[in-house]
């Protein structure tokens, strides 16, 4: 029997609706998410009045105590059993917490620079753990709901669409409201209000949606079940992980990719309004989301013919390409800067499917070498990456304006401030998406590798299941 009839007969196929509602379970995380990546950091500079260091630290912070959050929600979700699985109960549970402390994040508070500071600091780390508590278990459905090497693919193509489709209606939804309040605290209090509930509804019909055919892989046994006397404490477990050279490989592309796309996305608001003079940020901003959106099922497309690897070094470089011309390109150049964006999307694209495609093959790898399926821990390192990504890319963002002279309330900038922001706009992500290119040359599981890996595993887990019926 041929490796592609062996998966056939082994894994109950997922239904268009399955998939659907899977993808619709990352909408909320992208708005939220996308509002913060590109707005959060001008918010907290230009409408609450803090500098852009302390503004670049508050999510510092919340990066801090989520290095220590998400590894700990990873591990508790293996290990919870209910009648409703693993992971359903922590997205269930959390959804309406994570849209409340969003909502609160958009307030701007009375008092000192301090007081809002430390405001702001305790939201958005209230906002960072109901995050994690709906996004990390939500994202482990993607291993846990197939084990198919091209499914796998669709499902990460499905969530990022509906995440991107987020992205965009959370940009979409500031360029309306922007346009019909004039007042800029009232702006982001209604934007806010409006993401956060459009936020919290989609993983209500994740959970619903896919919940069947995640009982159906249960009943035939086909996602093993963590063995309590045989489960790997929480230190090893990080250090068996870490040990995973693909891990490590698949860690370091995505970390270098996502750092590239949180730079440019923070800076696209100064870089449009100080540099190229324009009034509005959100355009340029909905044409790199909305675009790639489109340019999800060419990538599906491509990564079936030409591989992972191959399609993120196409992608990658033509990413490369625009970003070096948005360097140069100078105020005015509107129709440029449009078109650039555009092409942008199919890199940004990219790293968003590439990554966490490769993700669910790892975890076959360590399932095959340790005997245990433990896709929290590998999920929560990614999900951690993501957060650090975004904290890191704004906090630099933010220090590199303070040390430049970036004048708050200004409508002029000083030179200095103007090479930082073009610099954060073109060589520095530049640097950090070579680098990502350089680590997925050496990235080692190719189709034929994840073959070999599932036919073996298939005889591993069949051996487990006879030794558990001889010792029942």
């Amino acid at each position: 029997m041929t490796v592609d009839r062996a998966e056939s007969a082994l894994f109950p196929k997922l239904s268009l609706g399955t998939k659907l509602a899977y993808g619709a379970g990352d909408m909320g995380a992208g708005m939220t998410s996308n509002l913060i990546a590109f707005s959060f950091l001008i918010f907290l500079t230009d409408v609450a009045g803090i500098s852009p260091l302390w503004a670049g630290t508050v999510l510092l912070i919340g990066k801090v105590w989520d290095a220590v959050n998400d590894p700990i929600v990873g591990v508790l979700s293996d290990r919870t059993k209910t009648r409703w699985g693993r992971r359903y109960p922590w997205i269930l549970l959390s959804a309406i917490p994570f849209g409340i402390t969003f909502f609160l994040m958009w307030l701007v508070p009375g008092g000192s620079p301090t007081f809002k500071f430390w405001y702001y600091v305790l939201t958005s780390v209230l906002f960072q753990v109901f995050f994690t508590t709906v996004n990390l278990p939500y994202t482990t459905l993607t291993a846990e709901l197939s084990q198919d090497y091209d499914e796998r693919t669709d499902l990460t193509s499905f969530r990022l669409s509906f995440s991107l489709i987020g992205a965009i209606g959370a940009l979409a939804l500031g360029l309306v409201i922007t346009d019909s309040i004039e007042n800029a605290i009232w702006q982001y209090v209604a934007l806010g209000g409006l993401c956060a509930v459009l936020s919290v509804l989609p993983i209500l019909v994740c959970v619903f949606g896919t919940y069947p055919h995640a009982q159906r892989m249960n009943a035939l046994a086909i996602a093993p079940t963590p063995d309590p006397e045989t489960e790997i404490p929480f230190f090893r477990q990080i250090a068996v992980a870490l040990q995973n050279r693909p891990f490590l490989f698949v860690v370091g592309i995505y970390l270098f990719a996502w750092l590239a796309l949180q730079i440019t996305a923070s800076i696209i608001p100064f870089y449009v309004t100080f540099w190229m003079g324009m009034d509005n940020y959100f355009v340029p901003a909905l044409l790199v989301q909305g675009t790639a959106i489109l340019m999800m099922l060419p990538c599906n497309l491509i990564s079936r013919r030409i591989g992972k690897k191959g399609l993120f070094f196409l992608g990658i470089g033509v990413w490369l390409i625009a970003q070096l011309a948005l360097f140069f390109l100078q105020p005015g150049q509107t129709l440029a800067l449009y078109g650039l964006c555009i092409v942008a999307s199919f890199g940004v694209a990219t790293a968003y499917v590439v990554p966490w495609a490769m993700l669910p093959d790892v975890i076959e790898l360590d399932e095959l070498r340790t005997g245990q399926r433990r896709e929290g821990v590998f999920y929560a390192f990614m999900t951690l990456l993501q957060k650090i990504g975004l904290a890191v890319g704004l906090f630099w963002v933010g220090l590199a304006l303070e040390w430049s002279g970036f004048l708050a309330e200004a409508e002029v900038q000083p030179e200095s401030a103007l090479t930082a922001i073009r610099a954060f706009m073109g060589p520095v992500p530049m640097v950090l998406l070579i680098l990502g290119m350089v680590l997925c040359i050496f990235y080692p599981i190719t189709r034929a590798v994840h073959a070999e890996i599932l036919l073996k595993l298939t005889v591993q887990r069949s051996r487990q299941a006879e030794a558990r019926d001889r010792d029942s």
